[in-house]
């Protein structure tokens, strides 16, 4: 399975690219999102990529970073969330926003995706609602997109693993270590540290553990 792609782009269409990898084209699908972050025809871009398989269609599709292709994987498991679905609410809200909105139930945000009614919008908070902690963890913040070499490569993850995303030194990665060693679920811990980071961005993993722990507090 093809993992990663990089070389020249030589086209751009409204939901993907074509990137020539030393002489063959492999298009690619994209969020708005990431399709916007692109350089313009004959610039070179690298994109982690996931292929979808069906008896009679191959699509890949391309993120820049593997915490925003965990997303997509996530999203891809909810009824009624095809890759189509999943991409478009990642470009609407990022792998940030999808994070938060999962972990504080913000279903209602979720919807601000094409295609996304409520019912679709309260299953993916309501099914991934355990699962978000551990990929808000990796990366609490995106990832430069990763450089593409002049040659271009395309890495098949039969032979070479895609490498494992390590948890972000970021101050909510951290946060939520935190809580959770404390004895707090990592959903709890996860809903009151998004809450927190949304409010107060710039917040240190102190501030975010302290005003977190005031709002896990038993009310009364």
């Amino acid at each position: 399975m093809i993992g990663r792609v990089a070389g020249r782009i030589d086209y751009r269409g409204t939901d993907h690219v074509l990137i020539d990898v030393r002489g063959v084209g492999y298009l690619v699908y994209c969020s708005e999102r990431t399709l916007s972050a692109l350089p313009a025809v004959g610039g070179m871009a690298a994109l982690y990529t996931d292929l979808l398989v069906r008896e009679d269609l191959l699509q890949l599709f391309g993120f820049p970073t593997l915490v925003e292709k965990e997303w997509h994987r996530l999203l891809m498991s909810v009824q009624g969330v095809g890759a189509k679905a999943s991409l478009a609410i990642l470009g609407a809200l990022g792998p940030d926003g999808v994070g938060r909105a999962i972990a504080i139930g913000d279903w209602n945000s979720v919807t601000a995706a094409k295609g996304i009614g409520a019912k679709t919008a309260q299953r993916v908070v309501n099914e991934l609602k355990d699962k978000a902690p551990l990929v808000m963890a990796m990366g609490a913040a995106p990832a430069p997109m990763p450089a593409a070499p002049d040659t271009g490569e395309v890495i098949e993850t039969a032979s070479v693993p895609t490498p494992p995303v390590p948890p972000s030194p970021g101050a909510q990665a951290e946060a939520l270590s935190a809580l959770t060693n404390l004895g707090y679920t990592p959903g709890e811990a996860a809903g009151a540290v998004a809450q927190v980071a949304g409010e107060t961005p710039e917040a240190t993993t102190a501030e975010l553990i302290r005003a977190a722990l005031r709002r896990l507090a038993p009310k009364g």
